[in-house]
């Protein structure tokens, strides 16, 4: 046996173990490719030079600008404001709250860009309002953490700055966000079908008509947080921009509008803010930086290049192709968090699915994989927003999860279709690029 077929074998094996004894995965990804690396003679300077240029990156400020966006939003309560806009907009029809839980998610979402500040902030005003009309409370918790998975698509999205990072084109960050626009919408639409046929199955109540004295005050109260949305898509699509210096923007106007315009938190909420901001910041490029190292050894041991041609031996189809990197996105996302296996699986999977057998573009495929890793937050048994909603909803995860298996399967319907129908995510990015 070579050095190098070792070194793979540590380099995954001690990475399995690891994960089975419950280290942390940032530790996970660090240890396995340090003892890798000494498996394959190689110095550990190198990997500490890896790790380095993995977090040396201008494109990685936009991350805190979102995490810290997401988190003023959420002390200032802009929820509620963004749930009544929703409500005089659909709260009339028949289940009309189920409507209106589908709806300020997309709104939200495109505000905090994280499904665990969504169901957090919006769960916590929706799932309550629910359970009062006599919804019964794991489908509301099951709505409110599904359709939270609209805040990873619908940009802003750290995420894609993750992906474009591991797919080598922090350049395409705008493009990325411009492709999630329609597939997010069309993930909450379809909710909002299924919604219908529950409201006519199990005759869903309407929700009490705004007074018209109202209406104004309420639009006028959402406009200016879905401004937010205008600054970061129509700056970065008007070359206003780059993805970086519309998080900036977006950040500020963000403090402004609860901190002074609307006066919705106290000022020393502020510590709370920013300490919040960066235990997740830290989090974020802990794994960033342990991830590059492990990559890097991926990449030495040419394990892509291995997964290429394996699955590509399988078939070469690939019809078949796309729904084995389908199935085992899934399966994974079942398993571990977005971002350590955005960071993971970008390395291995971006070269078989830019092959000439499947020739995806890497926009379409960022969109793709953070659409099934988003699911993989609303499923057991580590399914983050999943944990969140029914820690609101007080229900137990187990029933939960089984009163959601529609909303699933209507999940990976529109999964099925961004996968397969191109346009969907792509249309749109060539339509702002000329």
């Amino acid at each position: 046996m070579d050095s190098y077929t070792l070194a793979t074998i540590v380099l995954l094996g001690s990475f399995v173990l690891l994960m089975i004894v419950r280290v942390p995965v940032a530790f996970c990804l660090l240890l396995s490719a340090v003892f890798s690396a000494m498996a394959a003679g190689q110095g550990l300077s190198t990997l500490v030079q890896q790790m380095v240029k993995g977090v040396d990156n201008f494109s990685l400020l936009a991350i805190p600008f979102f995490i810290a966006m997401g988190e003023i939003m959420g002390v200032g309560g802009i929820s509620s404001k963004i749930v009544d806009f929703a409500n005089l907009l659909v709260g009339r029809f028949r289940g009309g709250l189920a409507y209106v839980n589908c709806l300020d998610s997309m709104f939200f979402g495109g505000i905090s860009g994280s499904a665990v500040a969504d169901v957090s902030s919006l769960g916590a005003v929706v799932v309550p309002m629910m359970v009062q009309q006599g919804y019964d409370e794991d489908f509301a918790v099951g709505l409110t953490v599904v359709s939270a998975c609209q805040g990873v698509l619908i940009p802003p999205s750290h995420n894609m700055v993750i992906y474009a990072l591991a797919a080598g084109i922090g350049g395409a960050i705008g493009d990325l966000f411009i492709g999630g626009v329609i597939p997010g919408m069309l993930l909450g639409f379809s909710l909002m079908v299924l919604t219908y046929f529950y409201a006519r199955k199990y005759n869903f109540p309407r929700c009490e008509p705004v007074p018209k004295g109202q209406r104004m005050k309420i639009v006028i109260n959402a406009f200016f947080p879905m401004l937010t949305l205008v600054i970061i898509m129509g700056g970065v699509a008007a070359g206003i921009f780059t993805a970086t210096e519309s998080a900036a923007v977006a950040c500020a106007y963000t403090f402004f509008l609860t901190y002074v315009f609307f006066r919705s938190a106290k000022w020393n909420t502020l510590g709370t803010v920013l300490r919040n901001t960066l235990k997740t910041l830290a989090i974020v490029l802990t794994l960033i930086a342990s991830a590059k190292a492990f990559a890097y050894m991926m990449t030495l041991l040419r394990i892509p290049d291995a997964m290429t041609t394996a699955l590509i031996g399988i078939t070469d189809n690939k019809y078949l192709l796309l729904l084995i990197i389908n199935a085992l996105l899934l399966v994974l996302g079942c398993f571990m968090d977005m971002a350590p296996l955005i960071l993971i699986m970008t390395p291995i999977l971006l070269p078989v699915v830019t092959s000439p057998t499947i020739g995806m573009d890497p926009v379409h495929f960022g969109i793709m994989l953070i659409f099934n890793l988003a699911m993989g937050l609303c499923t057991p048994p580590v399914g983050s927003a999943l944990f969140v909603g029914c820690a609101i909803g007080k229900t137990p995860i187990e029933r939960t999860s089984v009163k959601m298996l529609p909303m699933y399967f209507t999940m990976l319907t529109v999964l099925m279709l961004v996968t397969f129908v191109p346009d969907i995510t792509l249309w749109l990015v060539r339509v702002v690029n000329g």
